[in-house]
């Protein structure tokens, strides 16, 4: 049983990309993970201000640099796997014989032969 070549694309599933939905999903999880770090680390400064100014100096700090931290990766756009193998494969080509060509005749060696043209 044979199986016949048509000239469709094959691609390769191991290179295929997420889903854009899984995607998105993935994102808004880092965004809400790092704005509840964030919270967190406010609510922490509140409760420290007074009692330990310096951690709560670094507790302030991280509740003012996450937010942009976490706009940047929740907006980062898809990327392209580049260690992944290209998704598109070729089919195979069949070889191709040349054709031949009428009987070939051989070039008289200098010196030899008729001197006048050949027509």
């Amino acid at each position: 049983m044979t199986r016949k070549q048509s000239g469709a694309e094959v691609f390769r599933i191991t290179g295929a990309r997420t889903g854009l939905a899984e995607d998105v999903r993935g994102r808004q999880r880092r965004y809400v993970i790092s704005m509840s770090i964030r919270t967190l680390a406010v609510i922490l400064t509140a409760v420290l201000w007074n009692v330990e100014r310096p951690v709560a100096i670094v507790t302030l700090a991280l509740g003012l640099l996450l937010p942009y931290v976490a706009v940047v990766i929740a907006n980062g756009g898809r990327e392209n796997a580049s260690s992944l193998p290209s998704t598109f494969v070729t089919a195979p080509t069949r070889p191709m014989i040349a054709p031949v060509a009428g009987p070939v005749e051989p070039k008289p060696a200098e010196g030899e032969g008729p001197s006048a043209p050949v027509v």
